[in-house]
């Protein structure tokens, strides 16, 4: 028996890397209360039970020999069986003898809001309340046909993603939805990368108060623009936005609130900037230069020291067509999609903690419901498999505040799994290959 009726100790993520000491204390003020309520608004009726049969199965960190018998009641597992295992008389049974179950997959990195085609985020502010909430319902849905249970939103319009969890957990969403951890607006400097989301602030004293307000919203996450952007006209992607001393301030008060704090940093000079402030976490950590790609010995040594968990967002459409300004910077830098994959190889090799997410709903290239293809890069980059699966399972749980009840197969925890066709430990691109996905113990 694999996880019995009993939840057993967690395990470290041996070589994978665990949260910093910061991050762990910022967990007790996470999303765990909030997606308490989405279980308890989306779950199967009472004594709603179901038993998943597969042929072989991942249990977070690692293969489960032989399969698994999943048996999930009132939405929660209670118990992870051997394959062959009978059930509980009078259980339904759903079999998958070629498939292979799995927690569900968790997002690291969204944009509820973006739709998913080239200027996304530019056609936010011209989005009415009905609208922008007819593109995340379709993001929403998206994700979870995908396999992807739970979703960790970094940049939304003036809070609507916070309201919008609301309605999931009032039960008035109409349909199934992936549990939603969310920042709120992203924090920039006044005409800064995003700006247009509401987040600008620049004084120590204005980004202070820009961390408690998203705290008394009921932020999961801080997310701080440490450099510019792509997709900001006026803004350097290679530049820092802040000053040291104001990234400290936020991260101080974010963890003086119990909130991680979370970086965007494209330029390799805000990816230092980041770590050295203290960030739990960084977003892109493209480390760019003027001369592409770059990453100093020092940084990687810090970065993995300090357990800073990286979110590379991997994953793009093949053969899409990149937006005009990734092609730019593509000419600007000569950094290539290449140069970045052969960078989250270096990262890993040195120890550094990564969970994936896609930059869902930004471009064409990066729709929501892709994040099979970031963690697949993640194994092209020459991480094994099983490394790749917990970036998007075991390790995002953690990273996103949902550790203790998602992202493993084991007694105690939400019942939010998905079937794939096929063994994506002996070949990733079965991670896409969809058979069921179950929300709560219910087929969704």
């Amino acid at each position: 028996m694999v996880g019995g009726g009993v939840e057993p100790a967690r395990r470290s993520a041996s070589g994978l890397g665990a949260p910093s000491a910061a991050t762990a204390r910022c967990r007790a003020r996470t999303s765990v209360g909030y997606n308490k309520t989405v279980t308890e608004a989306t779950a199967a009726p009472a004594l709603g039970r179901l038993a998943i049969r597969a042929g072989r199965a991942f249990d977070g960190r690692s293969a489960i020999s032989g399969g698994a018998l999943v048996l999930c009641a009132d939405g929660q597992i209670v118990g992870v069986e051997p394959a062959g295992s009978a059930p509980p008389d009078g259980w339904p049974v759903a079999e998958f003898p070629g498939g292979t179950v799995l927690p569900g997959m968790i997002d690291c990195h969204v944009h509820l809001c973006g739709d998913s085609q080239h200027g996304a985020l530019d056609r936010l502010a011209g989005y009415d309340d009905d609208e922008l909430g007819q593109v995340i319902e379709a993001a929403l849905r998206a994700q979870l046909a995908a396999g992807v249970t739970a979703v960790r939103d970094l940049g939304d319009r003036r809070g609507t993603v916070l309201d919008w969890r609301r309605r999931v957990t009032a039960g008035r969403a109409g349909f199934p939805s992936p549990a939603i951890v969310a920042s709120g607006p992203p924090i920039t400097t006044p005409g800064g990368h995003c700006w247009y989301m509401g987040g600008e602030a620049a004084g120590p004293e204005e980004l202070r108060a820009a961390v408690r307000d998203r705290a008394e919203r009921g932020a999961d996450v801080i997310k701080i623009m440490a450099s510019g952007g792509l997709l900001t006209a006026g803004t350097d992607v290679l530049a820092c936005q802040y000053r040291p001393e104001q990234l400290r301030a936020v991260v101080e008060e974010a963890h003086a609130a119990g909130l991680p704090v979370t970086a965007h940093a494209h330029g390799l000079p805000a990816v230092i900037q980041a770590a050295g402030a203290g960030a739990d976490g960084i977003e892109h950590c493209s480390c760019l230069t003027e001369h592409g790609i770059e990453v100093p010995e020092d940084l990687l040594e810090r970065l993995a020291a300090n357990r800073v968990i990286v979110c590379p967002t991997m994953g793009r459409i093949p053969g899409g067509t990149p937006s005009p300004a990734a092609l730019a910077l593509e000419q600007r830098t000569g950094a290539t999609w290449e140069g970045r994959l052969a960078m989250v190889g270096q990262l890993h090799r040195a120890g550094v903690t990564m969970v994936s997410g896609v930059d869902a709903g930004i471009s064409e290239v990066k729709p929501h419901g892709i994040l099979a293809l970031a963690v697949a890069d993640l194994v092209v980059s020459g991480i094994p498999a099983a490394d790749a699966l917990a970036s998007a399972t075991s390790l995002a749980a953690d990273a996103c505040g949902l550790d203790g009840r998602k992202g493993w197969l084991r007694a105690g925890y939400d019942a939010d799994l998905v079937v794939v066709d096929g063994d994506p430990l002996t070949d990733i691109r079965a991670l896409a290959a969809v058979s069921a996905v179950y929300l709560n113990g219910q087929p969704s």
